[in-house]
């Protein structure tokens, strides 16, 4: 997905567990392909602290509970990460659905960016689109200097939406531009709510257009922040970015940096398949903690851990290891059936920030 690096990064202590974890075909099979065997008995399962914690009150070494009243379950820090903290099943079941729902309807929706601007410019209603099998078509009327028909699916002026399940339409001068709008929902990987991340930059630009971060997110993300939170000052969210990860899919480590103050966490909310997250030191030389992220889970980081290098480099699709079946359960009635082939093989990522 994002991630690479040059030939020094590939010998660093980041990069070999990466690799470790990364999804890798077996080979020389002429039976369907089949993910290689991957050891998974490293890597750190708060599920299964949960689970130590409600019988015995204990949790193993390394792992810390912090403060955490406002909440009717634990909140655990790991020791060697001051600033990180790690909330199992933070969301429910429904509130899973309602931001899986929001995530691939509302919010890649303009004026929020996505990584598609760069070419189609601004695409109203992907999901919708895609839903009802339709194309982005180049709008021939404005490359000739005419307005477009009306059209209230037109994305802008140079694409449309129009009913076609051919991957291209052909015309007697030339072959127009088009896309299916189920691929453009399938190589959706970012968009950007609230103020909007200018990625060539690496900055945020607040000249940009945007919408603010809608309401019941924000309250959300306060109330979730609180753990990390010095007493009598509140979380301001003010940007978020939404990943989207689809199989084969990873995150390369990094650092997110941009925002002013370090000192306010990053708030993470993990949606559909289940993923590893890898969580370093401050340099890439330093071997990183490999943990499990499921649909529900909320991790914050902030402070000290704002430094350190993460990334996930692996996420589960197949059913016996995607652990989404409360999720199929709930998104099992016709109208939600669109979501749950997408979330099936997906995994979405809401990360909200404090920028200043």
């Amino acid at each position: 997905m994002y991630g690479g690096g040059d030939t020094e990064s590939e010998r660093t202590a980041f990069r070999k567990a990466e690799k470790i974890y990364k999804l890798y075909y077996q080979s020389n099979t002429k039976k369907k392909k089949q993910p290689r065997a991957v050891d998974l008995t490293q890597v750190l399962d708060f599920k299964s602290i949960v689970q130590l914690f409600n019988a015995n009150g204990q949790v193993p070494p390394g792992v810390s509970l912090a403060a955490a009243p406002q909440f009717d379950r634990p909140v655990f820090c790991l020791e060697k990460h001051p600033g990180f903290y790690f909330i199992p099943q933070a969301l429910s079941v429904a509130e899973q659905c309602h931001w899986i729902r929001e995530s691939l309807t509302s919010f890649p929706q303009p004026p929020n960016r996505t990584n598609h601007n760069a070419v189609y410019g601004s695409i109203h209603d992907l999901f919708i689109a895609a839903k009802e099998r339709k194309v982005l078509v180049e709008n021939q009327n404005c490359l000739k200097g005419l307005l477009p028909d009306n059209n209230s699916l037109a994305t802008d002026l140079a694409y449309r939406w129009e009913l076609s399940e051919e991957p291209s339409v052909t015309s007697r001068e030339s072959t127009i531009k088009s896309i299916s709008a189920s691929t453009l929902l399938r190589k959706l990987r970012w968009s950007t709510l609230g103020l909007q991340f200018d990625w060539s930059k690496r900055s945020y630009n607040v000249d940009l257009p945007h919408n603010k971060i809608p309401d019941l997110l924000s309250e959300l993300a306060k109330k979730m922040a609180a753990p990390s939170m010095s007493l009598g000052e509140e979380f301001q969210p003010e940007a978020a970015i939404v990943n989207y990860f689809g199989a084969g899919d990873m995150l390369g480590g990094h650092l997110d940096d941009m925002e002013a103050d370090w000192s306010k966490p990053i708030v993470s909310m993990s949606l559909g398949c289940k993923a590893i997250f890898l969580l370093g030191g401050k340099s890439r030389e330093d071997e990183p903690i490999a943990m499990f992220l499921r649909s529900g889970d909320i991790v914050l980081m902030a402070g000290e851990v704002r430094e350190c290098f993460h990334g996930i480099p692996r996420i589960f699709t197949d059913k016996e290891n995607a652990e989404i079946t409360s999720l199929e359960q709930h998104l099992s009635n016709e109208e939600d059936l669109c979501y749950l082939e997408y979330i099936n093989r997906s995994r979405i990522n809401i990360n909200i920030r404090q920028v200043f």
